[in-house]
């Protein structure tokens, strides 16, 4: 759920959509799910995709997972922990595949050496960490936590990728009424905004199921996907 929301995932286009967010009390604390989505590429129902959150302690597993038929796959997974509302990011890491291509990237967040080591494919690089710094996917469960606690958005949240960390902004667009396979629910709507022109990304967020997007689209020009909620299992308020 960030930069990489508003980027290539896949060596495609269409490998690209398949991607693109005190301790809290215990009514609204951050809960393990799994959810499923329908995945469709400019309009087109192509294949599915997964979102999964898992605990162990006070540590966090975040997956999230697309195919697209027998073309394109995609997968990221994050790595954190998390208190008094933040996370703290520890690892990340995307695979994708397109055909007979594919590409990788990984990400270690080194808060003691107040380091970021990245590899995307064979290219290594290493830049400055700094507090709050997020990864492409558990921006989203930021997203959600300072909405569902209560609190406004923050100004800018900073997301590393593969050569920086970079300043982001999410903008609340109020609530909007979405249907799926898996019921009608009150959302509230929140826009990522992106710095280049005819890209959005737009995200639709339950309270009903702890601020689980049940609908993302993106568009980019002349193309665009979307996800839709199909199952979920887990927390609901």
């Amino acid at each position: 759920m960030t930069k990489k929301l508003s980027k290539a995932l896949l060596l495609s286009v269409v490998s690209s959509a398949l991607l693109g967010l005190g301790l809290a009390n215990s009514a609204w604390a951050m809960a393990p799910f799994q959810a499923s989505y329908q995945f469709s590429y400019n309009n087109k129902n192509l294949g599915s995709a997964t979102r999964s959150l898992s605990q162990q302690g006070n540590q966090w597993v975040y997956k999230f997972s697309a195919k697209a038929g027998g073309i394109a796959s995609a997968s990221e997974t994050s790595q954190f922990s998390f208190a008094n509302n933040k996370i703290a990011s520890q690892k990340f890491s995307r695979t994708s595949k397109m055909l007979v291509h594919s590409d990788s990237l990984s990400i270690h967040f080194n808060p003691s050496s107040k380091i970021i080591n990245t590899k995307k494919d064979d290219k290594a690089r290493a830049f400055a960490w700094q507090a709050g710094v997020l990864d492409e996917l558990n921006a989203e469960l930021q997203l959600r936590e300072d909405l569902k606690n209560g609190n406004a958005l923050q100004a800018r949240y900073f997301i590393a990728d593969h050569k920086a960390v970079d300043e982001r902004k999410f903008i609340q667009q109020g609530n909007e009424t979405v249907k799926t396979d898996f019921g009608t629910f009150n959302t509230v709507k929140v826009v990522l905004q992106h710095s280049k022109p005819g890209r959005n990304t737009v995200f639709w967020l339950a309270p009903k199921l702890d601020y689980l997007p049940v609908k993302v689209t993106h568009n980019d020009k002349k193309s665009s996907y979307g996800l839709l909620l199909t199952g979920y299992s887990g927390k609901t308020n």
